[in-house]
């Protein structure tokens, strides 16, 4: 199994309503259906995929995310997934914001461009790094929009996502709870997986649900006022 299926099996909850985006075979959506129980559909682009999924009796449309996502109803979901997809959309921060209208809840896995051996390849050798996490080279990888872990986080902020856990996987070892805007978790972690929602005035500043024993992002401090100089008399 996937090291970010397991995580996932983890975090969804029996008998939810789930879409999974770019669900390709089939393997995760078939893992909750039959450990989780879950009432899943997938949307996937590539008609092999499409066929597989078929084969081992899915619901599942052919679609492309970066478009097909905006027919979906609102809060047609309890979640929406999206493992290691999201760096081959052509519009990550659209499909981003369509998850978290359409499901109360995404759960994303991407890699970490900013991962130690990425920068150290860089600098070694001058070339695009090839890595367990992204190891495709780059005249036939699918990836057109690699981001690193501060990227991604600050886009979350830009749309106003709420972090409920987030874990790092790296290298087949146990997932580890992480701080997503830690300086050293954006050296450390080669991928990682969000449980993401929207915030809201209820919900902003109520603490994220201890899943992982993460913590959510923190808001950026707020600009401090110019103090006004006193008229000289």
């Amino acid at each position: 199994m996937r090291e970010d299926f397991a995580e996932i099996l983890r975090l969804v909850r029996p008998a939810a309503r789930v879409l999974d985006v770019g669900c390709e075979d089939g393997e995760l959506l078939e893992l909750l259906t039959r450990e989780k129980r879950v009432d899943g559909q997938g949307l996937e682009i590539s008609p092999a995929g499409v066929s597989a999924c078929l084969a081992r009796g899915l619901a599942v449309v052919q679609g492309d995310g970066d478009r097909d996502l905006d027919h979906f109803p609102t809060k047609a979901f309890d979640y929406a997934i999206l493992s290691k997809t999201l760096q081959q959309m052509r519009e990550p921060k659209h499909v981003l914001s369509e998850l978290l209208r359409i499901a109360d809840q995404a759960i994303v896995s991407v890699p970490n461009f900013g991962h130690w051996r990425m920068r150290v390849s860089l600098m070694a050798r001058g070339r695009m790094p090839e890595t367990r996490a992204l190891p495709d080279p780059w005249y036939e990888t699918l990836n057109i929009h690699l981001c690193t872990l501060r990227d991604f986080t600050d886009l979350c902020r830009e749309l106003d996502l709420r972090v409920d856990a987030c874990v790092a996987l790296s290298g087949g070892k146990p997932a580890r709870p992480m701080r997503p805007d830690g300086l050293l978790e954006n050296w450390r972690s080669e991928t990682a997986l969000f449980l993401l929602s929207r915030r809201s005035e209820a919900a902003a500043e109520a603490p994220p649900r201890d899943l992982f024993g993460a913590v959510p992002l923190e808001a950026p401090a707020p600009a401090k006022r110019a103090r006004r100089a006193k008229p000289r008399r």
